[in-house]
């Protein structure tokens, strides 16, 4: 029989899954925090608008009410303030 370093005989089979996996505890420490892509922000107003963004200075066109547009998250505090637009959930 072959050593596997530890002082113990090898058996050659197969090891057991469960020797591998980290506790619950210590997985979520490993866990990267997504960043948003993007907010999405519908017009709500009667004709068209277009918005600079006050981080980015991207212009943002909603071209009809009703119109959805993805926003870079740092622009949200900035569309939020504007009047006719709020807050939606995607496209």
């Amino acid at each position: 029989m072959g050593c596997c370093g530890r002082g113990a005989p090898s058996s050659g089979g197969p090891i057991p899954l469960a020797s591998f996996q980290a506790s619950p505890a210590r997985a979520a420490q490993h866990v990267q925090p997504t960043r948003q892509t993007y907010v999405f922000f519908e017009y709500v107003g009667r004709t068209g608008m277009t918005v600079i963004g006050g981080v980015t200075g991207r212009h943002y066109r909603f071209d009809r009410p009703s119109a959805r547009l993805a926003v870079d998250p740092v622009d949200k505090p900035s569309l939020l303030a504007v009047p006719n637009l709020r807050v939606t959930y995607g496209p």
